[in-house]
C-alpha cells in the first residue's frame, strides 16, 4: 500500500507539472526498448535513455538523442527504454529497469561503461534508480529532472541548501515521504563525492522546472552542471546531451 500511495502521488505530481499527452503504457508487458547500435561498430559503452512523461518509443526515436549521443560517443550503443508513467504507477520502475535492461547489459560483458540518462520525468527515474541500485552505473545524466513540488524544493533551499538540510530519519517510501527520500539521495551525492562525481545535470535557461535546478546543483561537481539556451523539450536536451558526453570524456 505504501508503494501504491507513492505512485499515486507521482501521477498527480507529473500531471500537474509535466506537459504532454500520456502515451499508452502496459506495465504488464516487458519494458519495450529500441536499440541503436554504435556508429563505429565496436561498442565499448552503453547509454540507456528514459522518456519524459509525454514520450513513447517513437517520440524518443524522433528526439534525435541517440544520434546526438553517438556524435560524442561513436563507440556507444544506445537503448531507448519506454519506462512510461504506467511503470511508475505499478511501483516497481527501478527494479524492472534493472532486471530487464541494465543488469542483462552488464551480464553480457561487452561494455566497459553503462550510463543512464533521463529527461523530466525520466530524470526523476534516473535518481530513483540510483537510489535503489547505488553504484550500478558508471554515469548518470539528468536533463531538467522533475525534483518534486515547490514545497520540498523551498524547504531544502531555506535550510541553506542540500548540504545543511536536515532530512530527518530515513523513512520507507510513501505518499508523504518519496520527495524527501529523493532529496536525501541527492544529499548522499553531495556527501559522497565519489558518487556525486558520476552525475551530470543539464537544463535550459527557460525551462519551466529550472527553479529547482540551482538547489540540486551544489550537490554536484560545478563542472558537471551545464545550462543551455531553451526550454523544456528534446530540441534542447538532445544537443545538451551531446555536450555532456563530450565533456565527460574531457573530464576523464
Amino acid at each position: 500500500m505504501r508503494r501504491r500511495s507513492l505512485l499515486v502521488l507521482l501521477v498527480l505530481a507529473a500531471t500537474a507539472l509535466l506537459a504532454g499527452c500520456l502515451p499508452p503504457s502496459n506495465p504488464g508487458k516487458p519494458i519495450q526498448t529500441l536499440f541503436v547500435p554504435a556508429a563505429n561498430g565496436t561498442p565499448q559503452r552503453l547509454l540507456v535513455i528514459l522518456p519524459g512523461r509525454g514520450d513513447d518509443l517513437e517520440g524518443l526515436r524522433r528526439s534525435g538523442a541517440a544520434e546526438a549521443a553517438q556524435r560524442a560517443w561513436p563507440d556507444a550503443d544506445v537503448v531507448y527504454a519506454e519506462l512510461t508513467l504506467g511503470y511508475y504507477m505499478e511501483g516497481r520502475a527501478p527494479e524492472r529497469l534493472h532486471a530487464e535492461v541494465i543488469q542483462p547489459a552488464r551480464e553480457r560483458g561487452r561494455y566497459r561503461q553503462v550510463w543512464l540518462a533521463g529527461a523530466s520525468m525520466g530524470g526523476m527515474g534516473v535518481i530513483l534508480y540510483d537510489r535503489a541500485h547505488p553504484g550500478a552505473l558508471d554515469g548518470l545524466v539528468l536533463m531538467a529532472p522533475y525534483l518534486g513540488d515547490g514545497k520540498i524544493v523551498r524547504e531544502v533551499a531555506d535550510a541553506g541548501g542540500v548540504a545543511t538540510w536536515n532530512a530527518g530519519p530515513p523513512q520507507d517510501l510513501g505518499a508523504d515521504t518519496f520527495q524527501r527520500e529523493m532529496w536525501r539521495h541527492i544529499q548522499r551525492w553531495q556527501r559522497t563525492p565519489a558518487e556525486g562525481q558520476r552525475v551530470w545535470l543539464t537544463y535550459g535557461r527557460s525551462d519551466r522546472l529550472r527553479r529547482a535546478m540551482p538547489v540540486l546543483a551544489p550537490a554536484l561537481d560545478p563542472d558537471h552542471v551545464r545550462v543551455v539556451d531553451g526550454g523544456h523539450a528534446w530540441k534542447v536536451w538532445s544537443p545538451a546531451l551531446e555536450g555532456v558526453l563530450r565533456a565527460a570524456d574531457a573530464d576523464r
